[in-house]
């Protein structure tokens, strides 16, 4: 139940920050979702790796899952955060796409 409440609020973010900026808001909603979850997913490969190199053989099939999922959840939270100002720095930035730069063709020639 709480990741779910974790889902809506990563959704919520991005879905808000790409409204403010006249982007695709489900689009973004749906990255901020992704990238929890590839976050999740690489932090428990990178921890599984590290049980099973620095640990006794065979440590990673005693660990609980909930345990392990516990342990991942930083990294996704972290890969959230990540994306979320990467997008907001880049568009904070402005930068002129092809079609502002069109209109701007002829201005200031005599």
């Amino acid at each position: 139940m709480l990741g779910l409440l974790l889902i809506f609020f990563i959704g919520k973010y991005f879905y808000d920050l790409a409204g403010l900026n006249g982007k695709s808001t489900w689009g973004y909603a749906i990255l901020g979702v992704i990238s929890y979850y590839a976050g999740t997913f690489l932090g428990g490969i990178l921890i599984g790796m590290g049980y099973e190199i620095w640990g006794s053989p065979g440590a990673l099939d005693r660990v609980d899952e909930l345990l392990f999922s516990f342990m991942a959840l930083p990294f996704g939270v972290l890969a959230c955060i990540g994306v979320y100002n990467l997008l907001k720095n880049t568009w904070k930035k402005g930068h002129k796409g092809a079609e502002d730069l069109i209109d701007e063709i002829g201005d200031g020639q005599p």
